[in-house]
């Protein structure tokens, strides 16, 4: 078995730069966790009605309500067993702003056909998308959402494109200061740039048999529905 992420990708995870390669090989099959620890540049929002939403979201650590300059960040993924018996990598991101620190939750899991990745965003995975990686001539991942949806209870939607963002999450491998680099927008094809971040940070890895999940980094709920 390999990760999902090189599953999903097949041959063109080949192609990404060696450290990309090595920080999406996180898996339960190479048995290693990530951690990046770094600085974002920016956080941004795009126009003031964009807030009320980001502040909703920030509940349920989804999004950041706060824009900020030079930030200290954190991203864990680890990869564990979800209840359904799903292999599932965590991407939780942590970013320290002053006065607070906020977070912005996903849990990913393979597609059960393998053509994409099921980002289920949250700790309540209340919203999930499907995300399609592609690798760029210049070694880079390239990340696009797809459609969303919203779950609770018996209530089983798509977001519609008018109140929807699309994500696009640019990340690469910067060889002269030895650091990734990573660059989200997300933007209402409608209303414009809603939300972003930029910045850079470095990687450690550990053994996730001896590390585990650390207590409150998987979601309070968790979504079957695919």
């Amino acid at each position: 078995m390999t990760s999902i992420f090189r599953q999903v990708m097949g041959a063109g995870f080949e192609r990404l730069h060696p450290q990309l390669r090595r920080r999406f090989s996180v898996g339960l099959a190479g048995g290693e966790a990530c951690v990046g620890r770094g600085v974002m540049d920016r956080i941004w929002h795009g126009g003031r009605w964009v807030k009320p939403f980001l502040a909703l979201g920030g509940t349920r650590h989804i999004l950041v309500p706060e824009e900020g300059r030079d930030v200290p960040f954190t991203i864990e993924n680890v990869p564990y067993r979800d209840t359904f018996g799903r292999e599932t990598v965590t991407f939780v991101r942590t970013f320290r702003l002053p006065g607070r620190a906020r977070r912005f939750d996903a849990q990913m899991v393979l597609s059960p056909k393998g053509d994409r990745i099921l980002d289920y965003l949250g700790t309540h995975q209340h919203l999930a998308s499907d995300l399609h990686f592609r690798a760029e001539p210049d070694g880079s991942l390239l990340i696009r959402s797809g459609e969303h949806r919203f779950r609770e209870g018996p209530v089983d939607v798509r977001v519609p494109g008018l109140i929807g963002g699309e994500a696009e999450v640019r990340e690469s491998f910067d060889e002269s200061s030895g650091r990734f680099r990573i660059r989200v927008r997300v933007v209402n094809r409608y209303a414009g740039p809603l939300f972003g971040y930029e910045g850079s940070f470095t990687a450690s890895y550990a053994d996730v048999g001896a590390c585990g999940v650390r207590p409150g980094l998987r979601p309070v709920r968790e979504e079957a529905r695919a």
